[in-house]
């Protein structure tokens, strides 16, 4: 099985708990404030379903959002849905992401997602997969960043560390729990769990 495929899979494991999760709640909960700021749970689970259709739009070599204000809007207008409504739509948009990951495809070619940004398409899969794990605990419905796999807690920091390189420290390294450390490269957490070698600050960090 490629590492790509492997991945398929996590997403799927990691998109079935998350819709156990949010299934729990009811209409009122999904109203209630998120953990990022001025988005409400609605807001999340809205941004969560858009976010795999625009995953297929990049591997149909298609623009990933149409643009960055109808992206917003759609959020936007998703939002305020009762749960049903959430839950079919993070459902049948994960189906839809699944099915574009089963494609026989070249999985070493070059896509780009938004703002130019580019990448390998074996890579699409993890995208999501730290887009659906995050986002769970974006919820505030349980689910912590000490909940994450070992395995993906590893890769998500590894990838924010080459993304955040320039930023990062040359002579020294930032130590603490590895929760701690994805949400501090997340901009989950404030980074007070973490240490610097020689006693220094952290390191300011762009946004996302």
């Amino acid at each position: 099985m490629d590492h790509h495929e492997r991945d398929l899979l996590s997403v799927r494991e990691a998109t079935e708990r998350l819709l156990a999760a949010v299934g729990t709640l009811d209409n009122a909960a999904v109203t209630h404030p998120s953990r990022l700021p001025g988005w409400t749970r609605g807001h999340v689970l809205a941004h969560l379903a858009r976010n795999a259709d625009a995953l297929v739009n990049v591997l149909d070599g298609r623009p990933m959002y149409a643009s960055a204000e109808a992206r917003d809007a759609d959020i936007e207008q998703g939002a305020p849905r009762d749960l049903d409504a959430h839950l079919a739509d993070v459902r049948e948009s994960a189906e839809r992401f699944q099915h574009a990951g089963a494609q026989d495809a070249d999985w070493s070619r070059t896509v780009e997602l938004r703002n130019g940004v580019k990448d390998v398409a074996a890579r699409i899969p993890f995208r999501r997969w730290a887009e659906v794990e995050l986002h769970h605990v974006d919820l505030a419905i349980g689910y912590e960043l000490e909940d994450l796999s070992e395995e993906f807690t590893r890769r998500e920091t590894d990838f924010l560390m080459q993304r955040f390189r320039d930023h990062l420290p040359d002579a020294s390294a930032v130590h603490g729990p590895p929760a701690d450390l994805l949400g501090w490269l997340s901009g989950r957490r404030d980074g007070a769990a973490l240490t610097v070698d020689g006693g220094g600050s952290l390191p300011a960090l762009p946004p996302l």
